[in-house]
């Protein structure tokens, strides 16, 4: 199979505001920002080398934000060594417990940090295997 690439687009009602967000809570970088001749941006980020695009709402494109939505139907994984610090930067950035950080019985310390715009984010890290289990 052929090298893939995922990279995720969030719809968002104000990219250059939760660019903020991304930046304070998860560390993120800006990489690219480019507008539209409509005035709809697409800033294009990473968290550690992993790409993302934030891009402002477009509906008659059907891109909708959470904020359209009433809800969100994708939840982002971002798996990092000290999930309670990363969830604990988020919340203080803006960003809202959804379910806090906790040893999960499926093998992860997770929580879930819903960002201002909307979007959930799945915070944790791998548990170690226990012995017996």
């Amino acid at each position: 199979m052929a090298s893939v690439e995922l990279t995720p687009f969030l719809t968002v009602k104000d990219a250059r505001a939760i660019v903020e967000f991304y930046k304070k809570a998860f560390g993120a970088i800006e990489i690219s920002r480019q507008s539209s001749p409509t005035g709809q941006f697409v800033i294009e980020m990473s968290i550690d080398g992993e790409r993302f695009f934030a891009v402002d709402e477009n509906p008659p494109a059907f891109n909708v934000s959470p904020a359209t939505l009433g809800g969100t139907t994708v939840r982002l994984s971002l798996i990092v060594a000290d999930p309670d610090a990363v969830a604990d930067r988020a919340v203080a950035a803006g960003g809202k417990v959804v379910f806090p950080i906790a040893d999960q019985p499926y093998g992860m310390r997770q929580g879930r940090i819903a960002d201002p715009a909307g979007h959930h984010w799945l915070i944790g890290k791998r548990l170690r295997e226990r012995s017996g289990s």
